[in-house]
């Protein structure tokens, strides 16, 4: 069994602090194993070992030595079972998506059938000697029915032999192309996920609910708004607290804390202005930000957007039909409910394919929980911006679908009547988001390009 790879004809680097390095160490001054095939230690391939992984990760107080298998707390050694470590090791080291119970079955066991209860095991053996648990979560998360993430930051360990300059794993960044999703802590601890695509200046999206940063890219509804729009700017988007990448657990969701998320992923991706993307509730949110910091919003683009929530501008008749859709969803949200999934995908999406509902009925099963569901929307209810926007002195461009069936296309006027510098774009069509073959996209797309170039 090959047990480690040799590379500048030196020393090789291990993957897993579980295996005799020591040993491999003394194969390279023994044998020349150069023709030896390409080595897998516990399950990954290597082919230039030291830059698949670091030989020591560093993150908070706490220095991962894969040498020597220790995990250390500043001057203290926190003893580990051998797979407790390779676990350990391997999840810090792959904090740049969401690791999936296959992945590691696959590259921590080998391959092996091991049951939930012996993962469950390992990963609360992981977090014990972190001083986590399952409900902070404060660094190695839980995504429900997904998998596992480290979320914490790594820091260059300058005490080892090929510390990199920029660790793997959940870092600040500015933006750029492809800079994956990573998370930060907001005003009151929630963990928040976001993520920057494309080239030029930034475009920052307001957070809306029913996002999923991972699944978006790709997905039948959203994968041509990502796309497109990251050709033109740096897209920066984030998944609301409550939903998506971002904690479900957590105590205030509320309009304000919407707002405030906002300005901190600004503030960590180091944007000082740029415009901002706002669709549905998304547009409410990116107003009240543009009146609270003025100064750092270069612009306004409102989608399918309205100043006040339903319990604000709705008649008796109107706010009893939302109250029952919220008593709807805390019943059928996530379920493979056929009815439910109607209802819901009849108004957000009335003319969607099969593919694109089906996709709509999964995203609400991954993205939040039936109790958050029904506290983001209960939310939105008492939404009301109308007061603010007089004084919001930015360009704006406000675009609405006439036949909305979601939002009324006169919720979204209410922007362009109220704005001091804005443009209203009519497009035609029932759906709340504008799907790729529908008629007003281009049109959109060709709105949204102008108005940037103007704004510069």
């Amino acid at each position: 069994m090959t047990l480690c790879h040799r590379f500048s004809g030196a020393r090789a680097t291990p993957l897993n602090g579980g295996l005799q390095i020591a040993f491999c160490f003394s194969l390279f001054r023994l044998f020349d194993i150069s023709e030896f095939p390409v080595a897998k230690i516990a399950g990954f391939p290597l082919t230039d070992p030291m830059t698949a992984f670091q030989r020591s990760v560093a993150f908070e107080d706490y220095r991962l030595d894969a040498d020597m298998a220790e995990l250390w707390k500043g001057e203290r050694q926190i003893p580990l079972e051998p797979q407790v470590f390779d676990l350990m090791w391997y999840l810090v080291n792959n904090g740049d998506h969401i690791v999936s119970r296959d992945e590691l079955i696959e590259h921590v066991w080998g391959g092996r059938i091991v049951s939930d209860a012996a993962i469950s095991t390992r990963l609360n053996a992981v977090r014990t000697a972190l001083d986590d648990d399952g409900k902070t979560q404060r660094l190695i998360r839980t995504i429900p029915r997904r998998g596992f993430r480290f979320v914490g930051q790594l820091i260059a360990d300058e005490g080892k032999e090929g510390a990199a300059d920029e660790a793997p794993g959940i870092q600040i960044a500015p933006p750029g192309p492809g800079a994956g999703i990573r998370y930060l802590r907001s005003f009151d601890g929630v963990h928040i996920a976001y993520e920057a695509l494309g080239n030029g200046p930034p475009l920052m999206k307001a957070p809306n609910f029913l996002s999923h940063l991972e699944l978006e890219r790709t997905s039948p509804l959203w994968g041509h708004w990502v796309r497109e729009l990251s050709r033109m700017r740096t897209l920066v988007r984030m998944d609301q607290r409550g939903n998506g990448l971002s904690d479900w657990d957590v105590e205030n969701i509320s309009f304000e804390a919407f707002v405030k998320d906002l300005l901190h992923v600004m503030d960590a991706m180091s944007i000082e202005r740029a415009p901002i993307l706002g669709l549905s509730q998304g547009g409410a949110i990116a107003a009240r930000f543009a009146y609270e910091h003025p100064d750092r919003v270069s612009g306004l683009i409102i989608v399918g957007g309205y100043v006040a929530g339903w319990r604000r501008l709705g008649d008796q008749d109107q706010r009893k039909r939302r109250e029952a859709m919220l008593e709807l969803m805390g019943v059928g949200w996530g379920e493979n409910n056929p009815a439910f999934r109607q209802v819901y995908s009849g108004l957000f999406i009335p003319g969607g394919t099969t593919e694109q509902l089906d996709w709509l009925n999964e995203m609400q099963r991954a993205s939040t929980t039936p109790e958050n569901a029904y506290r983001i929307l209960n939310s939105f209810g008492d939404i009301d911006v109308r007061p603010e926007l007089p004084d919001i002195d930015v360009p704006a461009l406000i675009v609405h679908c006439r036949q909305d069936a979601m939002v009324p296309f006169e919720a979204g006027r209410q922007f362009a009547l109220n704005l001091p510098d804005a443009r209203l774009v009519t497009l035609e069509g029932q759906n709340h988001v504008l799907l790729e073959e529908d008629p007003g996209w281009p049109i959109f797309l060709s709105e949204v390009t102008a108005f940037l170039n103007r704004i510069g």
